[in-house]
């Protein structure tokens, strides 16, 4: 079932295209993720979706048209590199906010809240400071606080881009769990090709303003705009060399 549908997104800066009729569609509970090299317009594709910059194009989600209205009105969640936790709440106030924010009961709160911190993972941190946690747990509060209103769509823009080599790949690993889970329909974009491929039901590669979306992985894996021939190249050159 289509969730998420784009039509002829446009986009300049200073009489710069940025983005250039950009169209796809999103079925619900997969993960799209889009690789580019930085400064492609990623970020100002997320951005446009979630309603944070202005522009031409349709959007629609489950059906409904949702470009004219205001961000917090679209069933959207944008989560960006940096974690951005409420410095003065605990872990669990921080998932909580949005929770309170649309004045659920206390004992309903209480309980989803708890469920959520076993789900990621953190019931012995719940009463941490943000200060106190790792990078790794930062972003994992970050997932749950996003999580927990039940977005309709969730927009990860490079998520795991400030972690290093072994956390990044525990929050790969966690996020496609979760994803399964809780049946998240989510967009990514990055500029790691590793990242787009193991985190991908779908994989697109934006470039000069153009989307292009690949119908199997094997047509991501050809082209060689992607750089994956380039980087099945190297290895093998390595192997060769042993």
């Amino acid at each position: 079932m289509k969730l998420l549908s784009v039509q002829k997104l446009h986009k300049s800066f200073a009489g710069k295209t940025i983005l250039s009729s950009v169209s796809f569609d999103l079925e619900a509970h997969k993960t799209l993720a889009v690789l580019g090299k930085s400064g492609c317009g990623k970020t100002t594709l997320l951005k446009m979706i979630a309603g944070l910059l202005d522009g031409s194009g349709e959007i629609q989600l489950n059906g409904n048209y949702v470009h004219t209205l205001p961000p917090q009105q679209r069933g959207i969640v944008y989560l960006y590199q940096e974690a951005l936790l409420f410095p003065h709440l605990n872990v669990f106030e921080n998932i909580a906010f949005g929770l309170r924010l649309r004045k659920m009961p206390e004992p309903a709160l209480r309980e989803k809240v708890d469920n959520m911190l076993e789900d990621l993972g953190l019931t012995t941190q719940a009463r941490k400071m943000p200060t106190q946690l790792s990078g790794g747990q930062k972003q994992r509060v970050a997932f749950g606080r996003a999580l927990i209103i039940e977005p309709r769509l969730l927009l990860l823009d490079e998520p795991f881009g400030n972690l290093d080599v072994e956390t990044r790949a525990n929050m790969q690993d966690f996020f496609k769990k979760m994803a399964q889970q809780q049946q998240i329909t989510a967009m990514l974009v990055t500029h790691d090709l590793k990242e787009a491929v193991r985190m991908g039901d779908q994989l697109g590669y934006l470039d000069a303003g153009n989307l292009h979306i690949f119908d199997h992985l094997r047509d991501f894996i050809a082209d060689p705009r992607t750089g994956m021939l380039a980087e099945s190249a190297f290895w093998q050159s390595i192997q060769d060399a042993v």
